[in-house]
Formats: C-alpha cells, sequence, structure tokens
C-alpha cells in the first residue's frame, strides 16, 4: 500500500480505501475513495496542510481531494495543538466556525465545546443543530425565539449577520407576541396575537407585563373555542404570586374581547 493508505471491504464486498496521516501523536482519518492513489494523493495534500507553515485559512484553493471541512480541522490541529471533528479555528478571544469556504460564524470561547460536539447545519437560510434527535435554532442559545424577525426582534450591534458573539447579539424583543416601540421618546411594549390577522391586545410599561397579557389573550381566545396552538411565554422575573396578580389585573383591548365574543356566540 501507499503511504497514508488502507484497503477496506463494504458488506458487500466492494474494496475501497482510507486514507489518514499521524500528526503530533494522534491519528487523523481523512476519508474514503476509490482508488489507491486518490487516497495516496488525500494524504500528500494532508502532509502539506500540516507541515507547511505558509499554508492558511487563505489557501482554500490548493484543496483537490479533502474537503474544506478537513482543511480547517487540520489547519486548527497544526497551529492550536487541539482537534476538532467540526470545522472550527481558535482565534485570539474567539473562534471561527466555517460552514463553508465563504461562510465564517464567529463565536465567543463560550461556546467552544458545545459547537466542537454540535455541528451547525443551514437549511432555508436558518441555522440550526441537533441535540437528542430535534432541531434546535442557535439562535435560541440568546434567548431568541423561533421565528423571530432579525431587525425586529434582535439585531447584530456591529451590522455582521455571522457574528454570533454574546456582545454582538441585541434582543429587542424575548416574547411571542410583544413587540417594542417608543412613543414621544419613551419605550412601550405592544402585545398582539393572531388569529385570522393580528389583533393588538394592548400596550405596557413593561415586557413582562406584555408578555403576560399575551398568555391571557391566548387563554381567553381557547376558552371562546379557537383552536389555536398558542405558543406560552416563560416570565422568569415573576415569581408564581407575582404572575397571578399582573395576570389577574392585567388590561385586555376591548376591541379584542368584543371580538371573541362574537366568536364564541357563533360557536
Amino acid at each position: 500500500m501507499l503511504p497514508g493508505v488502507s484497503l477496506a471491504k463494504q458488506k458487500n464486498g466492494t474494496v475501497y480505501y482510507r486514507a489518514g496521516i499521524q500528526f503530533s501523536g494522534k491519528h487523523i482519518s481523512l476519508g474514503s475513495f476509490c482508488t489507491e492513489q486518490e487516497a495516496h494523493e488525500a494524504y500528500l495534500e494532508a502532509a502539506a496542510i500540516l507541515h507547511d507553515t505558509s499554508v492558511t485559512l487563505n489557501h482554500p484553493h490548493l484543496l483537490k481531494l479533502l474537503s474544506h471541512e478537513k482543511f480547517v480541522v487540520l489547519l486548527n490541529f497544526r497551529d492550536n495543538r487541539l482537534y476538532f471533528r467540526n470545522p472550527i479555528y481558535l482565534r485570539k478571544g474567539y473562534f471561527s466556525y466555517f460552514l463553508s469556504e465563504t461562510l465564517e460564524l464567529k463565536f465567543d470561547i463560550d461556546d467552544l465545546f458545545y459547537y466542537a460536539s454540535h455541528k451547525i447545519q443551514k437549511r432555508q437560510g436558518h441555522l440550526f443543530v441537533s441535540d437528542y434527535g430535534m432541531q434546535y435554532s442557535i439562535l435560541s442559545r440568546y434567548g431568541i425565539r423561533p421565528y423571530a424577525v432579525a431587525g425586529r426582534d434582535y439585531r447584530f450591534a456591529n451590522g455582521d449577520s455571522t457574528d454570533f458573539r454574546y456582545a454582538n447579539i441585541i434582543v429587542i424583543n424575548r416574547f411571542h407576541g410583544v413587540f417594542r416601540h417608543t412613543v414621544k421618546g419613551k419605550v412601550r411594549y405592544r402585545a398582539a396575537i393572531h388569529i385570522n390577522g393580528m389583533y393588538l391586545i394592548g400596550t405596557y410599561s413593561t415586557e413582562e407585563k406584555a408578555a403576560v397579557a399575551y398568555n391571557k389573550a391566548a387563554d381567553l381566545a381557547k376558552n371562546a373555542g379557537i383552536k389555536k396552538n398558542f405558543p406560552e411565554n416563560y416570565v422568569e422575573a415573576f415569581s408564581p404570586r407575582e404572575y397571578a396578580e399582573v395576570y389577574t389585573n392585567i388590561k385586555i383591548s376591548a376591541r379584542y374581547q368584543d371580538y371573541l365574543s362574537r366568536i364564541s356566540e357563533k360557536s
């Protein structure tokens, strides 16, 4: 066998070739190939990346057989002596996660070992990880709710939508159906609910009260016979007793209550 190549067989007896390389006391798998020559060339490619320090992240054009993901993994191990299966490259004070040659995500070091064991995927513009058979948006780590809209519910302080460092993410609306707005220079929070159109529940002094108002409006809708799976806001700022008090006293739009009365009469 050529250097860096080992022979392997599939269950049906088909022969293929595995490429691997030893570096800094660790054996690194480089993938499987149809021919011995391809596996050997992948090995030579990896050797060049690991031993030639002039090769940097700016040289992905050198790749012929190895994936860009493997390229990042090898460079990080060479430069930082930490091996990650995912395409992570350690920077000074943060790290980069490369989804592709052109898409680099930036994260705080605090998230390093989470993303070292959770692979980021992108589908229809959404970034998510799989955990215990479920898919979770990476935005959920910042308290951003599902289906939140960039610019309305959260924004990136420096304008870079690939920079997921905590200081760069500003959450505007933390709760379902709650929207921040400014009236005569004062910040207020509107609560609204969607039932065959958007209905204003009311305007409140804090987002927590607006979140409770949304919950109450959802309960009233269910009591009126509206069968819809309304999300529930979890308001950790209130103790159970405080929550009950706010829930009881919070005012709900008369127009919304009239709408529910008409629905209830028809059912």
